[in-house]
């Protein structure tokens, strides 16, 4: 039960991460609040860390990779997103504050969990 807690709070934490990047977009039909902000990192972290308390040691690493290939994903898209806005090439409905709080949050988030767990030297 805890895993499937934990795999909740994870997707919900990804979504609330996409919704601070498709806010500015002008994709969803309200901005994204103060709550997405917090639950963006705070569901990410607590749920992974909640689904690898209960995971079995050998799919501890896969849970990384892939909650980590996410977040990096999500950093990327608010990447595009930024240098598409720098670039005059679209024009943002609402601050892009949001997507640059998505970037770094991605980039640390997802590098961490990704270089996780990696076999050094045969060990």
């Amino acid at each position: 039960m805890i895993l499937v807690a934990g795999l909740v709070l994870l997707a919900l934490g990804l979504l609330c991460g996409a919704a601070l990047v498709l806010a500015p977009l002008g994709v969803l039909p309200a901005g994204a609040g103060l709550t997405m902000w917090i639950l963006f990192p705070a569901f990410t972290i607590g749920g992974y860390l909640l689904a690898a308390a209960q995971a079995d040691d050998a799919r501890v690493p896969l849970l990384s990779r892939i909650s980590g290939g996410l977040l990096l994903a999500l950093a990327l898209a608010a990447a595009v997103v930024l240098v598409m806005q720098g670039g005059s090439i679209i024009e943002l409905a609402a601050s892009s504050t949001s997507l640059w709080y998505v970037l770094a949050l991605g980039l640390v988030l997802g590098a961490t969990g990704v270089a996780s767990h990696r076999k050094l030297g045969g060990v």
